[in-house]
């Protein structure tokens, strides 16, 4: 990696679902997405099977306040949820 700020992981194509990702020298952030399967979720109060992935996610806190860090996490999860926020 050379002057990149953020990664961008996908260790779900190795039949991972979840991990800590290291953080690359030089850079402020990883981010890690884990395999998509098939879960039990809740909609609308009832159970249904769905299309689930974990995301997981190191900063460095000397650049990145966790407050921020964790809305960028939950950004990011909307955006994979409902990608048509892309078009906002």
């Amino acid at each position: 990696m050379k002057d990149g700020t953020i990664t961008i992981t996908n260790i779900g194509v190795f039949g991972v679902d979840t991990g800590t990702p290291i953080l690359n020298p030089g850079q402020v952030a990883i981010v890690a997405l884990g395999s998509i399967r098939p879960k039990p979720w809740v909609v609308n109060n009832e159970i249904v099977i769905r299309q689930v992935t974990t995301i997981g996610a190191t900063f460095d806190h000397r650049v990145v306040d966790g407050d921020v860090a964790s809305r960028f996490v939950q950004d990011v999860a909307s955006v994979i949820e409902e990608p048509a926020l892309l078009l906002d």
